[in-house]
């Protein structure tokens, strides 16, 4: 699986299929003995909020 770096543009795939811009802040720490899918912080440029996320909803974004 690719990695991600702070500041890269992403897809973040919503519950309704859909895809919204955001861009990729860190990864969330490991969920520890819980388990769980890892997961990331995003923020959404055009509201400025940002999430928690499963890293498996994150895409890179090509803008070329």
């Amino acid at each position: 699986m690719e990695g991600f770096h702070e500041g890269q543009k992403v897809w973040v795939s919503q519950s309704d299929g859909s895809q919204r811009s955001g861009i990729f802040v860190s990864d969330a720490e490991i969920p520890g003995w819980f388990g769980g899918a890892p997961a990331a912080y995003v923020v959404y440029p055009d509201t400025r909020t940002g999430e928690e996320v499963s890293i498996l909803q994150i895409t890179p974004r090509d803008e070329g």
